[in-house]
């Protein structure tokens, strides 16, 4: 994959533009899913995702080949919902219910996956409880849990999206993890 991604990218430098596409194609259910869960607004996430295409097709050519390509890109759109959400406070919260709608929280907007009606309250509920604990954490902890425990990736890949050293990288994950177990307890 990573050989494909090498290739489109020289013709992009090249100035095929449609190159650029086949790259998007690739990668952007996982860019968008990286800034859903950061943002937990569609539309935000949707924005930022196509936002960070952009922005990375402007700047590929300060992309350095040596490395993933992936990593590069996931750092441009994490990078980009931090921003977002440095500059805009939340002003709503997600357990509020959407206006025009009867009894429809942000919770609601969460694809889940079939199961028993039973099931499906309880583990609803936990996941309700555990996003919102994760949504309260500051930003610096709230990326590092979601890349490492949503988006399932390695210590040094978030090291790298996010321009920090690994030590830093695991300070932040194990105080994130505290954070959230503390509040956790709380409840």
């Amino acid at each position: 994959m990573e050989l494909i991604i090498q290739r489109r990218i020289k013709q992009v430098l090249k100035g095929d533009q449609n190159a650029f596409g086949e790259i998007v194609e690739i990668y952007k259910d996982k860019v968008y899913q990286i800034c859903f869960r950061m943002l937990w607004d569609r539309h935000e996430a949707e924005d930022a995702a196509q936002e960070a295409f952009i922005k990375a097709f402007v700047n590929i050519h300060t992309y350095d080949p040596e490395k993933k390509f992936a990593t590069w890109l996931y750092r441009i759109a994490t990078n980009l919902c931090i921003d977002r959400i440095r500059k805009k406070k939340p002003d709503y919260h997600l357990d509020a219910e959407i206006s025009g709608t009867e009894g429809l929280n942000m919770y609601s907007q969460i694809a889940s996956a079939e199961e028993l009606p039973e099931e499906a309250v309880e583990n609803s509920e936990l996941q309700e409880i555990i996003q919102s604990a994760i949504f309260k954490l500051p930003e610096k902890y709230r990326s590092v849990i979601i890349l490492k425990y949503i988006e399932e990736l390695q210590l040094q890949e978030i090291a790298d999206i996010l321009e920090l050293p690994l030590g830093t990288v695991k300070t932040r994950v194990h105080r994130g993890r505290e954070a959230l177990r503390k509040y956790l307890r709380n409840m």
